[in-house]
């Protein structure tokens, strides 16, 4: 019997499903498929598949964490490319956390909360 996993992906709520497509392609992502009602996401070997579902709670609720070699470049990338302006997010600069990462707290245009980071401590 063989039990290998080869992925898991997140399916990550759109309130503005176009919206959302244009804030991830923004910010360097890539969005090689996408229908009606579900797009598959990436950034390098990372990807989510982002719905166009929205329940105001369960979005409220619903946190991605996005790990990088660098977050000061990321936090930088995201401010440069005016994605804070042209979506009216919120974004605080990077900060050291108690379990080992460096990371800021990004939200995007539905209300999902991703925390982008690195590691700086032990090994998560």
């Amino acid at each position: 019997m063989n039990l290998a996993a080869v992925e898991i992906k997140a399916f990550v709520p759109a309130r503005d499903f176009e919206s959302s497509k244009d804030f991830y392609t923004r910010i360097g992502f890539e969005i090689p498929w996408s229908s009606d009602d579900l797009a598959y996401v990436r950034y390098g070997d990372t990807s989510f598949l982002l719905q166009k579902f929205y329940v105001e709670e369960y979005t409220a609720n619903f946190m991605m964490h996005f790990l990088v070699e660098d977050v000061g470049a990321w936090y930088q990338h995201v401010i440069n490319f005016g994605v804070i302006e042209r979506f009216g997010l919120r974004v605080e600069p990077p900060q050291d956390r108690p379990w080992g990462l460096r990371d800021f707290p990004l939200v995007d245009p539905s209300g999902v909360l991703w925390r982008v980071g690195q590691n700086i401590g032990s090994e998560a």
